[in-house]
Formats: C-alpha cells, sequence, structure tokens
C-alpha cells in the first residue's frame, strides 16, 4: 500500500483506520514480547527493502547517525558499547570500530546469523531480552528505534534493566518536539518524548537530530543521558 493510498483512507475513512488498529492491538496483547519481534522479522513486517530491521535502520534515514556516533564515542572515551536491539546490523556494520561491540537482540535467528557473518575477536553478538535478561556493564548503551515499539509498562522494565546494569551512558530514541506520550501494546510504534509523563527524563547532556527525512518525524533525535539519572520506575 503507498503512502498516498494510506492517506486517503486514513482521511476519508478514519473509522477503518481506528478499527484495523483496535484489531491488531488486541492481537499483539495476546503474545509475548520475543514471538512478536520474531514473527516481524521473520516477515519483514516493517517492510523495508534494505533492513528487516525496517526503515528506520536504512542508509538514507541512518546518514546522520552514522555521521554523528562515531564522533560522540570517541568524545565519550567509550571502549564498549552494547547495541540493544542490534537488529540486522545493515547500517551499524558500516562504522569503523576500535572499542568493544556488543549486539543484543531478542530475536534467535539474527543473533545467529550476525555471529555468523559479522563477529570477530572485538564484535559479538549475543540473544538477549532487554525486558529480563541481566545486561553487560558497558561504556555507552545504544537503544535505537526500541522503546517506541514497546508498552509504557514495558518500557518502564527495560529502562531499569539498563539502569541496574551499571553502564554509563544511555543513548536512546525521543522525540523533543511531542507535547504528548501515548501508550501501546508491545510491538506497535508511536513517537515518544522521554522528558514528558510518564517518563520524566532530565534535559538530555546531548542531542543527535537524526535529520529524518519525514516532515512528520523531524524532531527524531538520540539523547543522551548518564544512566545515574535515568528516573527510577
Amino acid at each position: 500500500m503507498t503512502r498516498q493510498l494510506k492517506l486517503f483512507i486514513k482521511s476519508r475513512f478514519p473509522f477503518l483506520v481506528s478499527l484495523w488498529r483496535q484489531v491488531r492491538y488486541f492481537s499483539l496483547r495476546r503474545k509475548p514480547p520475543k514471538q512478536v519481534f520474531t514473527e516481524i522479522y521473520r516477515g519483514n513486517k516493517w517492510g523495508d527493502k534494505d533492513s528487516f530491521s525496517g526503515p528506520g535502520s536504512n542508509l538514507v534515514q541512518t546518514e546522520a547517525v552514522r555521521r554523528v556516533l562515531p564522533l560522540l564515542i570517541q568524545e565519550l572515551n567509550c571502549k564498549s558499547f552494547l547495541d540493544v536491539p542490534c537488529g540486522d546490523l545493515f547500517w551499524m556494520k558500516l562504522l569503523e570500530m576500535d572499542f568493544e561491540y556488543i549486539g543484543g537482540d531478542i530475536v534467535d535467528e539474527l543473533i545467529r546469523e550476525n555471529q555468523r557473518q559479522y563477529g570477530s575477536n572485538s564484535r559479538k553478538f549475543i540473544h538477549v531480552d532487554l525486558l529480563q535478561d541481566e545486561l553487560p556493564k558497558v561504556d555507552l548503551v545504544l537503544c535505537r528505534d526500541c522503546l517506541v515499539h514497546f508498552s509504557y509498562k514495558h518500557i518502564f522494565r527495560a529502562l531499569k534493566n539498563i539502569k541496574s546494569s551499571g553502564s554509563t551512558y544511555l543513548l536512546t530514541t525521543t522525540f523533543v518536539g511531542r507535547e504528548s506520550n501515548e501508550d501501546i501494546p508491545t510491538g506497535a510504534w508511536r513517537p515518544i518524548n522521554l522528558q514528558l509523563p510518564p517518563f520524566g527524563f532530565p534535559m538530555p547532556m546531548k542531542l543527535i537530530d537524526e535529520e529524518c527525512p519525514s516532515d512528520d518525524y523531524r524532531d527524531k533525535h538520540l539523547g543522551l543521558w548518564k544512566t545515574d539519572d535515568i528516573p527510577e520506575f
């Protein structure tokens, strides 16, 4: 379905959009997160022609991140880096890495394939459930395009887990122009502003403008916080 057709249906038949959303949300609420994200991966349900991790992971939408992230890692003197969820490594594999890289994901097939293709002495991959598994302690945790797919309950659980890891910094997605947040079932999507309720993050130490090409998401950024400054949930 083209973007133009989606916009037409949304404007002319909003009740159909609402009905479809409720049916989809009901289905997602009945499944555990691992099943949800495994089915998305296997069916390429985010529909990007380049990356199974969705359009947010293609080379167009990661251009600014790929340019700025290495500079931030150098500035913070990071020697260890956890990328969770790492997805299919479509854009991350292009970065020069002179640090210990750990890619974590809940989808087993992704981890096996990433380890086969990209594993090395300085780059390893682990199966990890961000909601409940113990995370390695690192200098920087990158959690990009993840919390936007979680329910409030699961966002709180993931943030608590990251904070408990003892890692130094968290770099994660936030939409700085949003004026409110909404809850969804895990596996759906919506933008979130982490400085607003119910999250209440302080001002970030740094913001990376992702320069999203879509007019609807020009406020998409990666925000940097010390994990000690993440609120308690």
